[in-house]
């Protein structure tokens, strides 16, 4: 199967540079550094142009930061190249990750599977809730979460998964692994292996390249009700998703 590595960099954040070289390195795949989209230096119609309101429910109750809106369109450019060079599948991972192990069994675990379960995240974190176990190799398990977990630090998917996800979104409502989450509307349940062997360690290089201004009690205490309304209904919408529950393409 003729895979590829991207590694989504942000040019501007020359902290992660070596980091970037070094996943690379030591991903087990050939592949590149690919330059992520600075949604810092987009103009306000550009990022107005990518964003929609209230596109599927549950309704996300937050705005999007510029930072979010350019992490969206790094991977939508990814998986655009995916369609580009008909490439089986592609492995993707961002510049604030750390490899260890058990990477090696996790990476070949997902090459096993992606053409099957379409979109296989590498999880810095154990799946929370019901989950079908797929298989196994070693330390690292693969399994399909029935609510998915969030992060994008580091993925595997097919070639048919990165179409799909680029057709719905065109325009988006939502942070990119929130929009990846949403299986109910994707008809693509994410599967995820835990452990991975991936770390994040944004806090040792240059912390979040996602930043919010700082806020007051009020809203900081706004935001978290908003939160836990839209945690509920996620986890409803994940409980009554058509998608299937063994993963796979709907």
């Amino acid at each position: 199967m003729a895979g590829h590595a991207f590694i989504l960099h942000l040019v501007r954040a020359t902290a992660r540079r070596d980091n970037a070289r070094a996943l690379l390195d030591g991903c087990g795949m050939e592949g590149e550094i690919w330059a992520a989209v600075d949604g810092r230096a987009m103009s306000s119609r550009d990022l107005a142009a990518c964003v929609g309101a209230r596109l599927f429910a549950p309704a996300y109750p937050f705005g999007l930061k510029t930072g979010e809106i350019g992490c969206f369109l790094s991977h939508r450019q990814i998986w655009a190249e995916i369609v580009r060079r008909d490439l089986d599948h592609a492995l993707v991972i961002e510049d604030d990750a750390a490899i260890a192990d058990p990477f090696p069994a996790a990476l070949a675990l997902a090459r096993d599977h992606v053409a099957d379960l379409g979109y296989i995240q590498f999880q810095t974190r154990p799946p929370r809730g019901p989950a079908t176990v797929v298989d196994t190799n070693g330390a690292a398990t693969l399994s399909v979460p029935q609510v998915a977990g969030l992060r994008t630090t580091a993925q595997m998917l097919s070639r048919a998964a990165a179409e799909r996800l680029l057709h719905l979104s065109e325009v988006f409502d939502r942070p990119v692994d929130t929009f990846i989450q949403s299986h109910w509307h994707t008809g693509l349940r994410p599967a995820a292996i835990h452990p991975s062997g991936i770390t994040d360690i944004a806090h040792r290089l240059d912390g979040s390249t996602i930043q919010g201004g700082a806020r007051g009690p009020l809203e900081r205490l706004g935001r978290e009700w908003a939160r836990m309304r839209y945690r509920r209904a996620m986890a409803a919408a994940s409980r009554q998703s058509a998608a299937p529950a063994g993963g796979g393409l709907a």
